[in-house]
């Protein structure tokens, strides 16, 4: 079981080794395509307008052909998506493969993460999870490094990619365990969770258009004003790696308190960060400390969004409500490089910065206007935080089966 758990592991933190480093190379190498803003803000929005379709229909096709072989499938999907952008460079060309990508990872990550929920034991879950989110992270952030070794104008960087998610595609395939089935699930009205749980529904758009206008655009521009590939993979190892230090403080003042009031905070500290990083010096010793602040508030806006919306839904609803959040996300992460790249193309870097500082102040204000309007919910603890990857948005951990008693039991594998 273990041994199964943990290829499962290691196998998707090879795909977000391969997504992390993909997300960034793309943005660099569109700096070298001449497509123009709109074609490339559609290019680089592609990914999350799969990762949207495919976050509503991954999980039927999961319960027809079953875990081991929809994981093929997708990552499949995957290998021939990036084999097509390295055969066929052009706008349309790259807009169908950059979805079909999407559409593959957002499968790959919803089927090892029901697999791990079914699999693992029960007193052990949120053990492994922890590790699995601390994996994916980390790979994500090993993924920039990569950046500042290779030829961004080559083909080397797409047989890399290909290389990755084959090995992943390899080391899944050979598990000799049999995969799960999927549980029924309850099912979620449209509206209810914008009723029950509006600010986490705005907040899941604005994390989504500043976090995928912030990996799409920014290290575009810097590759546009000749800033060295090593200086920009250092620039987005710390972004990601800010993200990550601020998930377990970020998750323990959210789990004592108002969420809302964590979000507003969130939201304003991007905000003046988003601002700041125009102010100082362009020097890395100024420059890299804003870069980790702004990866930090960032990377929390969405995981504090799900714990606030679990707090507002019954529990058998928190793989209906993960998964709506997940479709919100990628609305709010397709919109991201379209709106991002028309206000860089007219307006600079600056306009992009300003851009996403607006839509987190508007965040803020709503967090504020809700608090005075309604009280916060009572045993927050029933759902608490929990460490969710940027590039991933993966679906929540399904509830404990308890006994009569309240007492935990595993579930079925």
């Amino acid at each position: 079981m273990l041994v199964q758990i943990g290829t499962l592991i290691a196998a998707t933190s090879l795909v977000q080794l391969a997504n992390g480093f993909f997300n960034t190379f793309l943005s660099l190498r569109l700096t070298t395509e001449n497509f123009g803003p709109t074609l490339t803000g559609i290019v680089l929005s592609a990914y999350f307008i799969g990762f949207s379709i495919g976050a509503v229909g991954s999980g039927a096709i999961i319960q027809r052909i079953g875990h081991i072989r929809a994981y093929a499938a997708f990552a499949g999907m995957v290998v021939v998506g990036t084999a097509g952008m390295a055969l066929f460079v052009s706008p349309l060309g790259w807009i169908l493969c950059r979805m079909a990508i999407g559409i593959g990872c957002v499968g790959l990550f919803i089927t090892t993460e029901s697999w791990l929920n079914a699999k693992a034991p029960a007193d052990q879950r949120g053990r492994i999870f922890s590790i699995y989110m601390v994996g994916t992270f980390l790979a994500l952030a090993m993924g920039q490094l990569l950046i500042g070794k290779l030829p961004i104008a080559s083909l080397t960087p797409f047989f890399i990619i290909i290389a990755l998610f084959a090995l992943a595609l390899m080391m899944v395939s050979a598990t000799r365990a049999e995969a799960p089935a999927l549980s029924p699930e309850a099912s979620l009205p449209y509206g209810e969770l914008t009723r029950q749980a509006p600010v986490s529904v705005i907040g899941c758009i604005v994390s989504g258009i500043v976090t995928s206008a912030f990996y799409a655009l920014v290290p575009a521009w810097m590759a546009r004003n000749d800033i060295p590939q090593g200086t920009i993979a250092l620039f987005m190892l710390v972004a990601v790696l800010g993200g990550f230090a601020f998930q377990v403080p970020v998750g323990k003042v959210s789990d004592r308190g108002d969420r809302r009031v964590v979000l507003a905070g969130l939201a304003i500290g991007f905000a003046v960060a988003a601002i700041l990083i125009q102010l100082v010096p362009p020097r890395l010793v100024f420059v890299l400390p804003i870069a980790a602040l702004l990866g930090g508030f960032m990377s929390t806006l969405y995981p504090v969004c799900v714990a606030h919306a679990l707090d507002r839904m019954p529990q058998d609803r928190v793989v209906a409500v993960s998964g709506r959040l997940i479709l919100v996300s990628g609305i709010g992460s397709a919109l991201g490089p379209i709106l991002g790249a028309q206000v860089m193309g007219q307006l600079d870097i600056n306009g992009l910065l300003y851009f996403m500082a607006a839509a987190a102040i508007a965040l803020a204000a709503v967090a504020g206007l809700r608090i005075r309007h309604r009280a916060p919910p009572e045993q927050m603890a029933e759902r608490p935080f929990a460490i969710i990857d940027p590039l991933a948005a993966p679906i929540s951990q399904e509830p404990e089966a308890t006994d009569a008693d309240g007492t935990p039991r595993p579930l079925p594998a």
